[in-house]
């Protein structure tokens, strides 16, 4: 395995398992519809004894290293961005969803946010430029707040 960036180490230096079975029971949890009691019955049978609250605090402290090592290695994206928004049901809650992507149908950025209004907007699409660079143009549907928001970047 290659060396670990030290923020990776940092945060795995008071984690006493072997980060192999770390990184499988989060990408577990993130990847499929598994609850935590789920994975851990699926470590026991592999002859490995976590507690679910266990897996649960890998995933606190894991997913925000993770996020941000694997941002550095996303590939480009092109220049001309499609951005929608919808709702999803979260939890039982519903959510909006910012999502862009580009001409070749790659993800630009995505922001999961509890409201739709211009500061989520602009959120949105700071977090996408800042991880991207400008795009030369951005199509989405004409909605007062994403207006609002792209006309005060661009200010």
């Amino acid at each position: 395995m290659k060396a670990l960036s030290p923020a990776v180490a940092k945060v795995l230096q008071r984690l006493h398992y072997p980060l192999e079975i770390m990184l499988v029971c989060v990408r577990w949890y993130l990847a499929y519809p598994l609850s935590l009691r789920n994975l851990e019955e699926m470590m026991a049978e592999r002859g490995i004894a976590v507690d679910h609250s266990t897996v649960h605090r890998w995933a606190i402290k894991l997913v925000p290293v993770l996020e941000k090592a694997f941002r550095r290695c996303k590939r480009q994206v092109g220049k001309s961005w499609r951005v929608d928004e919808t709702y999803v049901k979260v939890r039982g809650q519903w959510k909006h969803l910012y999502r862009g992507v580009d001409e070749a149908g790659k993800t630009v950025d995505f922001l999961l946010r509890a409201h739709r209004d211009k500061a989520a907007a602009r959120r949105y699409f700071e977090k996408a430029i800042d991880q991207n660079s400008d795009p030369e143009t951005i199509t989405m549907a004409k909605r007062g707040a994403n207006l609002a928001a792209l006309q005060a970047i661009n200010a």
